[in-house]
């Protein structure tokens, strides 16, 4: 382990706990006259949510099973409310210091009121309420698109493109089951995964029987699948591998197929790679070698960066996924800047790219400032003689 990653893990653990007590201290001083009998209780029963996250990591090598499935999820709803309440108690008190700065006779920001604490502890409850209820709605997003080439036999091609399922113990087999339905509703000829269809724990995904699941999508072409970073975090991607095949998904990494002899679709594997394995990924001209630039080109990569590379390389369409828009507001103001497109549709010339902020979560079941979506793309061909 290098000395930098310990670093990095030393000041997010040192984060962390001033975050966790912060919020603690703000919650109990604001529900003193309530909490004060009670101290050793409320602080013991806090810890035990802050540490949650943690022991569920612990939990899938020594206490697997249903009970690490519920502290699993106790830590990943702890992490969303640690979030919120840490951005509202911020601002809060950064509103009393103002207000105790003009009018100090009158204000004094040092200790929260009881009003002040319900109207917190209501806020975020209500943000966590909502985010639940997102979560767990999925919207059809739709594009029209024209790819300026002529394919012999083929004018119009219906995909679907799905990322960042997540499928784990969060995004169960419900979920799954509701998503291959609303995806064989729109009768798609062709379906992309765009990466992290699993989260990391594969043997949830086979204990479950998610590859029946996943087998019963119904298309003209079939499925074709890349690993995310998250497939590789799990430590068995050659096992998420073989259970997505045996869902009779297409794996490409660093690879591509000739799909009926009309057109390509190529697959990249994922940033994450090198670090989780220490095997670079292929670039994608060497990924390219062979391809019949006059056919339709479709480019299947998890992370949306370097979209130059794919114009470069003559594809006609990319879909990515993996940012998740932030999945928590205000985190979308980061993923803007840290992607050329973190949602939606870009174009540059002949090149075209649409990144989905996924149909799943991460960690927490919540998202704000989003929406779940399953992408919805009428391709129309338009080349000479069309």
């Amino acid at each position: 382990m290098s000395s930098q990653f310990i670093g990095f893990l030393s000041v997010f653990f040192l984060v962390y706990c001033a975050g966790n007590y912060y919020i603690g201290l703000r919650l109990f001083q604001s529900f003193r006259g309530l909490l004060e009998p009670h101290a050793l209780l409320f602080w013991a029963g806090y810890i035990v949510l802050a540490v949650s996250p943690f022991v569920a990591r612990l939990g899938r090598t020594f206490f697997p099973g249903i009970i690490d499935e519920w502290i699993t999820v106790i830590g990943n709803y702890w992490l969303a409310a640690l979030y919120y309440f840490l951005l509202i108690w911020v601002l809060a008190d950064g509103l009393r210091l103002i207000g105790s700065l003009a009018w100090p006779e009158a204000l004094s920001w040092k200790q929260p009121s009881l009003l002040l604490g319900v109207a917190v502890a209501a806020l975020v409850c209500g943000l966590l309420a909502f985010g639940v209820w997102n979560a767990r709605n999925p919207r059809i997003t739709h594009y029209d698109i024209t790819i300026n080439k002529a394919v012999p036999g083929l004018t119009k091609l219906r995909a679907v493109l799905v990322s960042d399922i997540h499928l784990g113990v969060i995004v169960g087999n419900d979920r799954l089951a509701d998503l291959v339905d609303r995806i064989n509703a729109l009768n798609p000829d062709i379906v992309f995964f765009a990466g992290d269809t699993i989260d990391e724990d594969v043997s949830r995904f086979v204990e479950q029987k998610m590859p029946e699941a996943l087998g019963k999508l119904r298309t003209r072409y079939g499925g074709y699948v890349v690993l995310g970073n998250h497939e590789y975090l799990g430590g068995n991607s050659e096992l998420a591998v073989e259970q997505l095949e045996l869902a009779g998904l297409t794996v490409l990494q660093d690879r591509y197929v000739k799909v009926n002899d009309q057109f390509y679709v190529v697959g990249r594997d994922d940033l994450s790679v090198n670090r989780m394995t220490g095997k670079g990924r292929e670039e994608l001209a060497k990924v390219m070698e062979g391809v019949d630039g006059r056919l339709p080109i479709f480019l299947l990569d998890h992370q949306p960066f370097r979209l130059e590379e794919g114009q470069r390389n003559g594809v006609d369409l990319q879909v990515s996924g993996h940012t998740h828009h932030g999945q928590f507001f205000p985190n979308n103001l980061l993923t803007e800047r840290i992607f050329e497109t973190d949602w939606g549709y870009r174009r540059k010339g002949d090149y075209q790219a649409i990144v989905s902020c996924g149909y799943g979560t991460w960690g927490p079941p919540i998202r704000i400032g989003n929406y779940p979506e399953i992408v919805d793309i009428a391709i129309t061909f338009a080349g000479p003689g069309q």
